[in-house]
């Protein structure tokens, strides 16, 4: 579990397809990780495989590859990095799995005053999951969703979340990964089955 407060931006190194899956190699600041911990990597849970002083790695399977933009990485690429929380850690962000739900293309970059919004298209069947003022995790980094408009939601990034995160860096295009709240995924899976009644006129 995961707060979605990037502790550090670090580096992909090497990208090898080994048997594990799709291994990557992240250079980073920590120097006390532990083989089997959770990380989060651009708001993907991953396991630390080895570790040393300054890196790490991990490797993603088929079904994180295929809801994810992992497979399209690349040495030099720059990745929000959180270790799980500890109990009795602050939470500060929102609730965050490290299960990316989906992914998004930013179709809107603009600046405001002191923030820059991003406008993120949202593929359709994650569209019921968000509400104004919810929380979003775009990334790995916990946002307040600042408006929903046809199928687009919009999210406003503070100064310092723009320099200590790779979303200062995000252009028209840009795919990244979502995670919708925990509490909004349990209250459609609760309420579907009473919606398909509904919709059959049951």
């Amino acid at each position: 579990m995961f707060s979605g407060l990037v502790e550090a931006v670090g580096m992909v190194e090497h990208v090898e397809r080994t048997a594990a899956g799709l291994e990557l190699g992240i250079k980073c600041p920590f120097e006390d990780l532990a083989d089997g911990e959770s990380i989060a990597v651009n708001g993907v849970c991953l396991t630390v495989r080895e570790h040393g002083r300054g890196w790490f790695t991990v490797a993603a399977a088929a079904p994180t590859l295929d809801r994810t933009t992992l497979g399209g990485w690349h040495d030099g690429v720059q990745v929000n990095l959180e270790r799980a929380l500890r109990l009795g850690d602050r939470l500060g962000g929102h609730l965050v799995q490290g299960h990316v739900d989906g992914v998004g293309r930013v179709s809107g970059v603009a600046e405001q005053r002191d923030a820059l919004l991003l406008d993120i298209a949202l593929p359709a069947e994650l569209q019921e999951l968000f509400v104004p003022l919810g929380s979003v995790a775009v990334d790995g980094v916990s946002l307040t969703v600042n408006a929903l408009s046809a199928g687009t939601l919009q999210v406003s990034v503070i100064e310092y979340t723009r320099r200590h995160t790779t979303l200062g860096e995000v252009a028209e295009g840009s795919l990244v990964h979502l995670e919708a709240d925990l509490i909004a995924k349990y209250v459609r899976q609760i309420v579907e089955p009473y919606l398909q009644r509904l919709a059959v006129g049951d």
